[in-house]
C-alpha cells in the first residue's frame, strides 16, 4: 500500500513518553540535554539525552535490572511476580531502616544488582533459623528495606551522573518509575539539588502504546523509515 514503516526501539519510548501531549493534561517537557533514569525488569540505564534521535548510556547494569532484583526478591519472600507493585504497597507500611543489606561498589556510572539480591537471600535464611516465620513476621519492613536500598543504589549513580555532566533537568521512566519510593527520592533531589524533574504518569511507566507512538511521529519527522525486511530484535539496547 505504499504505506511506510517505522521500527521503535521501545526504551527509546520509555524516554520520549516525556513528550507525550494529551489534552486537559498539564505538558511539561524536559529541556535538552536532560538525564533519564530508565529503569524496568530488564534494565537499569543513565541515559544522556541530547534530542529525541540522540541518546547516549552513559551507565547501565552489569548484571541484573532494578526490577529483576526486586521481583526476585519478592519471589523468594513467596509473594508473587510481579514483585514491584507487591513490594511496593507492603513497602508504604514498613520501615525503611529496619534491615540492611549490602550495596554494590561499582566504579563509573554503571550499576549492579545481583549482589544486593544474594544479600537479601543469605540474610533470610539465617533470620528463618531463628525464627521460621520470619518474612510473615517482618513483611512489610523487609519491602521497605529493599525497596530503600535498591531507590539509593539507583540515586547515588544518578547524583553523580547529574554533578559529573552539570545537568539539572533529571528525568525517570520504565516500570519501575511507578514506585513511590523512587518518585518521592525523585522529589527530594529536586528540592535538595535544585533539579528540575520529570515523572511519568503511571499509565506511561509500563510499556504503552502511547510512546510507541511518540516515537514514531518524531522518526516520521525526520522520515526515518525502515524497509520491509528488517527483522525485530527482542532485545536491543538504544
Amino acid at each position: 500500500l505504499n504505506i511506510p514503516l517505522i521500527d521503535v526501539n521501545h526504551l527509546t519510548g520509555h524516554v520520549l513518553a516525556h513528550f507525550i501531549k494529551a489534552e486537559g493534561e498539564e505538558n511539561k517537557q524536559p529541556q535538552f540535554p536532560f538525564l533519564c533514569l530508565l529503569v524496568s525488569g530488564g534494565n537499569s540505564q543513565i541515559i544522556l539525552v541530547k534530542a529525541y534521535n540522540d541518546m547516549e548510556i552513559l551507565g547501565q547494569t552489569i548484571d541484573d535490572a532494578a526490577g529483576e532484583a526486586i521481583d526476585k526478591c519478592s519471589k523468594v519472600m513467596g509473594l508473587g511476580y510481579p514483585g514491584g507493585p507487591i513490594i511496593d504497597k507492603l513497602a508504604r507500611q514498613g520501615n525503611p531502616k529496619a534491615f540492611t543489606f549490602s550495596k554494590p561498589h561499582i566504579p563509573g556510572l554503571d550499576y549492579s544488582f545481583s549482589g544486593l539480591k544474594t544479600s537479601f537471600l543469605y540474610s533470610l535464611r539465617d533470620w528463618m533459623k531463628e525464627d521460621p516465620d520470619f518474612i510473615e513476621h517482618h513483611k512489610v519492613d523487609l519491602a521497605a528495606s529493599l525497596e530503600a536500598t535498591v531507590v539509593d543504589i539507583l540515586m547515588d549513580k544518578l547524583r553523580k551522573a547529574a554533578k559529573e555532566y552539570k545537568i539539572k533537568e533529571v528525568a525517570v521512566a520504565g516500570g519501575v518509575s511507578a514506585n513511590n519510593g523512587l518518585r518521592n527520592a525523585f522529589r527530594e533531589h529536586a528540592e535538595k539539588y535544585g533539579w528540575n524533574i520529570f515523572i511519568p504518569k503511571f499509565s506511561y511507566t509500563t510499556d504503552n502504546a502511547a510512546m510507541i507512538a511518540i516515537t514514531g511521529y518524531f522518526k516520521y519527522l525526520d522520515k526515518d523509515f525502515c524497509s520491509i525486511d528488517l527483522p525485530a530484535y527482542s532485545r536491543v539496547t538504544l
